[in-house]
């Protein structure tokens, strides 16, 4: 019986592994350079990206490490990972974050999402263009960035605060 559930366990491990890697093959490569995609998408400004504190922000990494987060907030997953994302952030002061908001109907929408989970870093308006830049097909998703603005980790889904905070190494 317990070998039963072990074999079981290896099987659903290496499926999970194979369904991510499937899914994240989808996104940006690693080694890709922030300034090649503001190069592919003339139109498309990553250095002013309103807010939801009606500023503007920056996609690009300032000398730090930084997760960009894109997620919805209907998104149950979302929810559910969020609040490891905020704990990465106020743990590790090395790190910066910016959650972008995709597919939302209403700033409000957005607000609502930022109050109950009590986010402290800054929240990015995403809109279509974005979306298609970053080649984002589910939520949550997520790039990390180094100091050069160069990709060096990416995931989609849901990450524990374990997984972001290696990631981000």
């Amino acid at each position: 019986m317990l070998r039963s559930f072990a074999i079981q366990a290896i099987i659903f491990l290496v499926a999970f592994q194979l369904l991510s890697f499937l899914r994240e093959t989808s996104m940006l490569s690693t080694n890709t350079s922030l300034t090649e995609i503001d190069i592919t998408m003339p139109a498309l400004d990553i250095d002013k990206v309103p807010t939801l504190m009606g500023e503007t922000i920056s996609l690009n990494a300032q000398g730090k490490t930084t997760i960009l987060y894109f997620f919805a907030p209907w998104c149950q997953v979302c929810h559910a990972s969020i609040g490891n994302l905020q704990a990465v952030f106020q743990k590790n002061e090395q790190l910066d974050v910016i959650a972008i908001a995709m597919d939302f109907t209403s700033s409000e929408e957005v607000m609502g999402f930022t109050s109950q989970h009590q986010l402290t870093f800054p929240i990015a308006l995403g809109n279509e263009a974005i979306k298609q830049t970053f080649e984002i097909s589910g939520y949550p998703s997520y790039y990390v960035l180094n100091e050069e603005n160069v990709i060096i980790g990416k995931s989609m889904g849901y990450s524990s605060e374990l997984g972001l905070y290696l990631r981000s190494l």
